[in-house]
């Protein structure tokens, strides 16, 4: 493999780990009584987007390169509405798998596989075009899952980047030492 092409799947793994970490570090602090409950009537919970990627990813991820990314037996209408069969275990559950799915399908690629055709719904993608699809897809909906556990933990949120007004404190200069001001 290229150095390129063994760069461009390493940087990819890399960043789907980062918007796992992110989602998890995200779902850590929504309290069991907000993991289904929605802002409004027209908005999905915290389990519904769970249940979406999931879902998702088990139909984009589950024989990548040889089946089109939609399956047959995916029902993505389902995804967002709540079942009684639904509780947060099996839904992080699913989430694990989803995302163990992703990681190995990944991790099997090769430097030829990266312009091959994949289908998403019939729609042809280079593997590459389908890789980024499903990144933007899984940033838009982490960001839906951060967004809520903020608002619901409210003061008690933990801030899973920069806190507000905590910039100075980690800068760093040319040097490569932490900024300290004088």
């Amino acid at each position: 493999m290229s150095t390129a092409e063994a760069h461009w799947i390493a940087d990819a793994i890399l960043q789907f780990r980062k918007y796992r970490k992110l989602g998890e570090d995200a779902l850590a602090q929504v309290a069991d009584g907000d993991f289904f409950r929605a802002i409004d009537p027209e908005s999905n919970s915290v389990a519904l987007i769970v249940k979406h990627v999931a879902g998702n990813m088990a139909s984009r991820w589950t024989d990548f390169l040889t089946a089109d990314g939609e399956k047959p037996g995916r029902n993505r209408d389902e995804e967002f509405e709540a079942r009684s069969a639904d509780s947060r275990e099996s839904l992080t559950a699913a989430w694990q798998a989803g995302w163990t799915t992703l990681f190995d399908a990944l991790a099997s690629l090769r430097d030829d596989d990266l312009l091959r055709e994949v289908r998403i719904r019939r729609e042809p993608h280079t593997v590459v075009q389908a890789v980024h699809r499903q990144m933007t897809h899984y940033a838009y909906h982490v960001g839906q899952i951060v967004f809520l556990a903020r608002h619901f933990a409210g003061p008690r949120w933990r801030s899973l980047s920069i806190p507000k007004g905590k910039s100075r404190e980690i800068e760093v200069s040319r040097s490569g030492e932490p900024y300290r001001p004088s």
